[in-house]
């Protein structure tokens, strides 16, 4: 099959590239910069295509002569950018990526959105049908992605949703590394009770999930989130990340009313001079916010099971950051 990515040399999109590439599939990626995987996928045999999905006429020529197209480009949190630069990518390239495919009549879309829609899981667990309540405006563009994406399968197109939780894993040098590295001082500063419900997805598991929708059938028209099995309360995700490292760390806790009180002091401070506050409250909301899910859902109607556990995929990720010499 003739499949494009769109965002294929990112984290997730490369690792998605990589096995499309070994099952066999002609693949393009459409990305607005290389990855630290270019190189490598390049030499496997993949198309890559520096551009934008906010240039529609890029996206146009990228999705011709393709069957199949995952929409994985997203515009994600970055200092100090402006709401448009988040609508820009995550609504109008949505919408650029559906007309081409609709113009190049491609089979299917699988569109990348996030559990962030969701925004903080006030009744844990919780499901696809749990209220919409982003927390900020990168995970509102993101569900506006989804309603563009809804127009076109109201229009008769075959597109699947899929909503992931917290990614991690080998490749990956940002989401999980402040765990790793904090864990790997000896102690893991913890602000509040350290019982909010964080929901990790390993990587491997996420590039399973979209692999199913492959089949045609499957997931069409659907909307689900994808996760791993478990999801724990993120005081015991940094005692598994010292088990992963075989570190020993210890855990103080402090109020989180001050640190909330800072996160907004700092931002507001630092946003002037284009600096990256050490606190912002994006970064604190990682305390206090549940993310908690059941994948019900995506087991039954599209055969999705998680291989990778958190104890193992842990593992793997912190060999990988040693290897890297990131710890």
């Amino acid at each position: 099959m003739k499949i494009l990515v769109t965002g294929g040399t990112g984290f997730t999109g490369a690792l998605l590239v990589s096995r499309l590439l070994d099952m066999g599939h002609i693949v393009r990626s459409l990305d607005n910069q290389p990855g630290i995987f270019y190189d490598e996928l390049k030499e496997k045999g993949a198309e890559l295509i520096t551009g934008s999905v906010t240039d529609r006429q890029v996206v146009m020529d990228a999705t011709q002569g393709m069957e199949f197209v995952f929409h994985l480009a997203a515009a994600f949190r970055k200092l100090n950018a402006p709401n448009s630069y988040y609508y820009d990518v995550n609504v109008s390239g949505t919408r650029y990526v559906l007309e081409a495919a609709d113009a190049c009549n491609v089979q299917k879309v699988v569109y990348c959105s996030t559990q962030g829609v969701h925004g903080h899981v006030k009744n844990p667990p919780g499901n696809e049908d749990s209220p919409i309540a982003p927390a900020d405006y990168y995970q509102q563009t993101k569900y506006e992605g989804e309603e563009v994406t809804q127009e076109f399968i109201r229009k008769g197109m075959n597109c699947t949703i899929l909503r992931p939780t917290a990614m991690y894993g080998p490749g990956d040098p940002e989401r999980f590394f402040m765990i790793f590295r904090r864990v790997k001082k000896g102690m893991f500063p913890m602000f509040g009770s350290g019982k909010t419900f964080y929901h990790p997805l390993y990587i491997d598991n996420l590039v399973d999930a979209f692999i199913l929708t492959l089949d045609l059938e499957k997931g069409k028209g659907g909307t689900y989130l994808i996760a791993d099995e478990e999801y724990v309360p993120i005081g015991t995700l940094v005692e598994k990340v010292s088990l992963a490292m075989d570190t020993k760390v210890r855990i103080p806790h402090f109020p989180i009313t001050p640190l909330i009180i800072a996160g907004h002091i700092m931002e507001k401070l630092c946003k002037p001079f284009g600096i990256a506050p050490p606190i912002f409250p994006r970064r604190v909301d990682w305390y206090r916010q549940v993310r908690a899910f059941v994948i019900t859902k995506a087991k039954s109607e599209l055969g999705y099971v998680p291989r990778v556990a958190l104890d193992e995929g842990l593992r793997k990720t912190a060999e990988w950051y040693k290897s890297k010499g990131y710890l």
